[in-house]
C-alpha cells in the first residue's frame, strides 16, 4: 500500500509539472486524414524474430481501423524497414551498431513482409520502405501526404518507443496534427510503451481511445476528391 501511495504521489506531481509547463493541449483534427501504419511487419509482430513481439491485438485493432478508413476514402500508408545485404552487414547504417537485431530485416526476407493478417491492398495502399526509425526520414512520405492533401495523421504500428514515436515527432515537425489510437500501437515491454505514450500525448499528439478514432473517421465530411 505504501508503494502504491508513493507511486500515486509521483504521478500527481508529474501531472502538475506538465500542466504548469503548458503541455498536453488537444490537437486540432482536420477533415482530410491519412492512416499511417508503421512497421507492422512480421519482424515486429511475431515473437519468433529477434526484433519481434506478439502484437496480435495491435494488428487486430489496426486492421479494423484500416477497413473503416477505406470506407471513408481515407488513404492508408504502410511502412516497412528493409535493408540490402550491404546495409545489413556493413557499417553504413549507424543505427545498426546499436540495434544489432535489426540486421535481420533484410530485403526479401520473411521478417520484412507485412503481417499477413493486415488487409493490405497492393493496388490502392501506399508502401514506404525506410532505413531509420521515422517514416519521414529519408523517404517521400511528407511529399506523398502533401500531394494527397492530407491535414491530419492517425499513426498506428510498432514500436511505440521507437518508430511510432519517431514518426509522431517528425509528423508534427512536418506540420501534421497527430492522433495515436492507444490499441493500435505496441512495444516489446510495457514500461517503454507506457512512457512513450505519455510523452506523445503531452508533447506531440493526442493518444486516443480506439472508439474515439473510429468515431472521428465515421464523422468525416464526404470529400469527392479521390484519396488514392
Amino acid at each position: 500500500m505504501a508503494e502504491q501511495a508513493v507511486s500515486s504521489h509521483h504521478g500527481l506531481e508529474t501531472d502538475r509539472t506538465y500542466q504548469r509547463a503548458g503541455f498536453g493541449a488537444t490537437v486540432p483534427r482536420g477533415s482530410r486524414p491519412a492512416l499511417v501504419v508503421v512497421d507492422l511487419t512480421r519482424g515486429f509482430t511475431e515473437p519468433s524474430f529477434p526484433s519481434g513481439a506478439d502484437l496480435t491485438d495491435v494488428v487486430t485493432h489496426t486492421s479494423r481501423l484500416i477497413h473503416v478508413a477505406r470506407d471513408h476514402a481515407v488513404p492508408v500508408v504502410f511502412t516497412a524497414i528493409s535493408y540490402t545485404p550491404a546495409e545489413a552487414d556493413g557499417t553504413s547504417i549507424a543505427w545498426l551498431h546499436k540495434a544489432t537485431g535489426m540486421r535481420a530485416l533484410r530485403d526479401g526476407s520473411e521478417a520484412v513482409a507485412l503481417d499477413p493478417r493486415l488487409p493490405y491492398d497492393r493496388t490502392n495502399d501506399h508502401l514506404i520502405i525506410k532505413k531509420s526509425a521515422s517514416a519521414f526520414f529519408g523517404t517521400g512520405l511528407a511529399s506523398l501526404l502533401t500531394g494527397l492533401q492530407r491535414d491530419t495523421l492517425l499513426i498506428c504500428g510498432a514500436t511505440t518507443s521507437g518508430c511510432v514515436r519517431a514518426t509522431a515527432v517528425d509528423a508534427v515537425q512536418s506540420g501534421f496534427p497527430v492522433l495515436v489510437p492507444r490499441d493500435c500501437v505496441g512495444d516489446r515491454a510495457p514500461g517503454p510503451h507506457d512512457a512513450n505514450l505519455f510523452d506523445i500525448h503531452t508533447k506531440y499528439g493526442d493518444v486516443v481511445e480506439f472508439e474515439d478514432a473510429l468515431g472521428y473517421l465515421h464523422h468525416l465530411p464526404d470529400h469527392t476528391t479521390a484519396a488514392h
